[in-house]
């Protein structure tokens, strides 16, 4: 009872990786809490085939709902599984991944038990607080941490009366973390006809198609990024022509997205992946909270910027002044020299 809960995305036999990062959160959470870490898979001849993905991370109890009709991911079943069980075990946190399927299933189990939700979390924090309007105070809260008013403030937001308290997270902004191989967690395979009833399966996937990344941004070692400064669609082949030489991969900051300059899926930050490459180069990139927000646990931050004021140099390990079209060249012929 009053535990934290983690539902984990599959695709088949495979845990997704945001889940795997929202357990190792979770593990801390439920440390600070004094409580279990519990965690909800749903598939189809998943049981006995992902514990070794799951408990490994601290799992205390994993939930599976294992039968037909429950994988591919449609709403109403999984909505029917997680709300139900929510009923019965009265979680006072669920965490889910910010992607397709937990911006679809998020808000359905939260509406379902007026429990609210914030969507696209980069941190999660417990506290109290203090309701000045009502003198009341409450202890372990869960502070549900994200960028607002597109990306200007960084807002904290509580829960304080309803459960659980609901927060979805993107991939990459948290990390996975392996806590022990041999975990002694609990398998409980719930009886799926208790929870979902025979009505909630009238969607049926018919066919289904999953189209493969464009880019590896989430695991490359050397990030090349642009932003408003590059100044045009065509100034980013400057950036491709290095990352050519460096073997990495070019990202972009919301800035240049919406400029055009490039396509969507290439853009970092909160609206964007999350990336932690060992080497981040930001050229033309002012540094909004937005943006920062996706590349801010990066090994190495170099920032080519004629703004020596821009916010990024702050955070940036080296700092170099100059256009993306003064200094790109140079690095460019630089590494093609020594790199032979």
């Amino acid at each position: 009872m009053n535990n934290v809960f983690v539902y984990c995305e599959l695709e088949g036999l495979q845990v997704a990786e945001v889940s795997q990062e929202l357990l190792t959160k979770g593990r801390k959470l439920a440390n600070t809490l004094g409580v279990q870490l519990e965690a909800v898979a749903i598939g189809t001849g998943i049981a006995g085939k992902i514990e070794g993905q799951i408990l490994p991370y601290g799992v205390d109890v994993l939930h599976i709902f294992d039968a037909e009709g429950l994988s591919p991911y449609t709403s109403k079943p999984h909505t029917a599984a997680l709300v139900n069980l929510f009923k019965q075990e009265q979680p006072q946190i669920c965490l889910m991944g910010a992607d397709v399927v937990g911006r679809d299933l998020g808000p359905r189990v939260s509406s379902a038990l007026h429990s609210g939700l914030t969507a696209d979390c980069t941190a999660l924090e417990i506290g109290p607080h203090e309701d000045k309007k009502t003198g009341k105070s409450y202890e372990n809260l869960l502070y549900q941490i994200r960028p607002a008013f597109g990306g200007n403030i960084v807002a904290t937001i509580i829960n304080p009366e309803n459960r659980p308290q609901m927060a979805t997270v993107r991939s990459g902004v948290m990390k996975a973390e392996v806590l022990d191989a041999n975990y002694p967690g609990k398998v409980v395979l719930e009886d799926v006809a208790k929870f979902i009833p025979a009505t909630e399966y009238v969607t049926k996937v018919i066919e289904r198609h999953v189209e493969a990344a464009k880019n590896n941004l989430k695991g490359a070692p050397i990030v090349v990024a642009g932003g408003y400064g590059v100044g045009s669609k065509d100034g980013f082949g400057l950036l491709y022509q290095l990352a050519k030489v460096l073997h990495a991969e070019v990202g972009a900051s919301r800035a240049a997205v919406d400029a055009g300059f490039c396509d969507h899926d290439m853009q970092i930050g909160q609206t964007g992946v999350t990336v932690r490459p060992k080497v981040y180069i930001a050229c033309g990139i002012s540094g909004a909270i937005q943006h920062v927000a996706g590349m801010k646990d990066s090994g190495i931050i170099i920032s080519i910027n004629s703004d020596e004021s821009a916010p990024i140099n702050q955070i940036a390990d080296y700092v170099i002044n100059g256009t993306v079209e003064e200094v790109l060249p140079k690095m460019i012929k630089y590494y093609k020299q020594n790199s032979k």
